[in-house]
């Protein structure tokens, strides 16, 4: 299992990274709404420094059995570029008439 703040993160450098070999590129695609859809299992720690973790658990578990208490939560992330206004691009640059 690992933590939803990972899977998080690997998204955003798997976007940038796309992002970036599109640089160049002819064919430009807008990134719209992403969703992500995971399984996921709560701990709470208890003591003074008590909070919740989100464990998302992996799909190639290797046949072990998934905890009852596991649910299911889609997250709608909408991306946005620091210092840029509107939807990034998985490309390069723009061209005149795009939008």
């Amino acid at each position: 299992m690992i933590e939803l703040s990972e899977v998080i993160g690997e998204l955003r450098r798997e976007l940038d990274e796309a992002m970036a070999a599109g640089a160049g590129e002819r064919l430009r695609f807008e990134l719209g709404p992403v969703e992500v859809e995971a399984t996921f299992t709560m701990e709470r720690s208890a003591g003074a420094g008590a909070k919740v973790r989100f464990w998302v658990i992996d799909a190639n578990a290797g046949g072990k059995a998934v905890r009852s208490d596991a649910h299911k939560i889609t997250l709608t992330l909408h991306p946005r570029v620091e210092g840029h206004p509107g939807r990034p691009e998985i490309a390069g640059r723009s061209a005149d008439g795009e939008r």
